[in-house]
């Protein structure tokens, strides 16, 4: 019997790992956060950009 553990899906990314994702450089990422075109959300002195929104925004769709 196999125990294999599946790593789930990120919900919600660093800066640092956004742009690592997205080959994005960290003033892209912050100017598409203040433009309103990628959603960030603070976690107490983090901030976090959700996966969909990094998603969608790198597929060329607008932010909803």
């Amino acid at each position: 019997m196999s125990t294999a553990h599946t790593v789930p899906d990120k919900l919600a990314y660093s800066v640092k790992e956004a742009c690592a994702t997205s080959s994005l450089g960290r003033t892209s990422i912050y100017a598409a956060i203040a433009a309103g075109r990628l959603k960030a959300i603070r976690v107490g002195g983090r901030t976090l950009i959700p996966a969909e929104s990094l998603h969608t925004l790198l597929s060329g769709e607008a932010a909803a």
